[in-house]
């Protein structure tokens, strides 16, 4: 994890941290979780990004709060911290003097793209796609969705990113049993048609970094070297003159606003974004008249995305989820 990434995760606000650590935060202040507190004596200092209790002096920012509530390691807080705030987290290789090796490091997609070129779906990728998520299967088959099951019995959802050519230059891997219980019962009348998802019984590909060690697998994992930062860029090649583009967070909301007819592409993170990442965008408003539209989801962060993001596109719309939905896929499902 480079020094970048954990700059950035101590920016994260430290109030939306502690809602999401289960904290009721109000007037930034707070019940403390690591005494027995009556009078909410857990304060935030929002300016210095911090917390601290004037009753036990616990006191810290993002990570620490983390560590000392979950009672993490440093690494595992940054990531249940990246995960939590869609922020892409490569994982540290050590420093070598061999630079053949070096070379090795950066993202191989010979090795990845023949497992998108005839994409299957187990049966907790189905589950998770068409029971839990609702998606249209002619969506699922565009964003050429596969999975696979790794040697400790966990089953990831691969998510393959293009650029707008078509080529493959990154990838995402989904913890589909991240939180889930041991054991879940799937209904066969609720899976989609077979000619809408081939499938197969199981498979292990031997990458995509599967659990190892004994260590409770993370909710996303990438591999080295891949570029996540804008995904379905290939559907900005099908956009017709003054057509609408709408902006998710991540790839959930995407297939959700691809799924209600909408053309989506997805920005997790505003930092991310390459300067030919916003030189594209910024030439389809100038060549295409594209407007950019975005429903931001009902936290913190999202919104914080949203202003980002309208920095760099001055035409970005804002529009309003319900009171009753966090992101555009609760909304999706809700509406189905």
């Amino acid at each position: 994890m480079d020094k970048d990434t954990i700059i950035q995760l101590r920016q994260q606000p430290i109030e939306a941290v502690a809602e999401r650590l289960g904290l009721r935060v109000t007037r930034h202040k707070s019940l403390c979780p690591f005494h027995d507190d009556h009078h909410a004596s857990m304060s935030y200092n929002v300016r210095k990004n911090t917390y601290r209790c004037f009753a036990c002096g616990a006191h810290g920012g993002t990570i620490d709060l983390v560590i000392n509530l979950l009672r993490k390691s440093f690494p595992d807080a940054c990531r249940w911290l990246a995960d939590s705030a869609n922020i892409i987290v490569e994982e540290h290789n050590p420093k070598t003097q061999n630079s053949k090796l070096k070379i090795q490091n950066s993202f191989d997609a010979s090795r990845y793209a023949r497992h998108f070129e005839h994409p299957w779906l187990s049966d907790e990728a189905i589950r998770f796609l068409f029971d839990e998520r609702r998606l249209n299967p002619r969506v699922v088959r565009w964003c050429r969705l596969t999975s696979w099951t790794d040697r400790q019995g966990t089953h990831w959802l691969q998510t393959p990113f293009f650029d707008a050519t078509g080529k493959l230059i990154g990838l995402q891997n989904r913890n589909l049993d991240y939180h889930k219980p041991e054991k879940e019962v799937f209904h066969e009348k609720d899976k989609p048609n077979k000619e809408d998802c081939p499938t197969k019984s199981h498979h292990s590909p031997p990458y995509g970094g599967g659990a190892g060690g004994g260590a409770t697998p993370p909710r996303f994992r990438f591999p080295y070297g891949a570029r996540c930062s804008i995904y379905n860029l290939p559907v900005t090649a099908m956009l017709r003159p003054e057509e609408p583009l709408y902006i998710t967070e991540g790839c959930s909301d995407c297939w959700a606003m691809l799924s209600a007819g909408h053309k989506a592409v997805a920005i997790p993170s505003a930092t991310l974004l390459s300067k030919a990442d916003k030189d594209l965008l910024c030439n389809l408003a100038e060549r295409l008249g594209t407007t950019f539209h975005m429903y931001p989801d009902r936290d913190a962060p999202g919104e914080r995305l949203f202003m980002q993001l309208k920095e760099v596109l001055p035409s970005l719309e804002h529009h309003q989820l319900p009171p009753d939905c966090k992101d555009f896929s609760d909304y999706y499902m809700k509406a189905q």
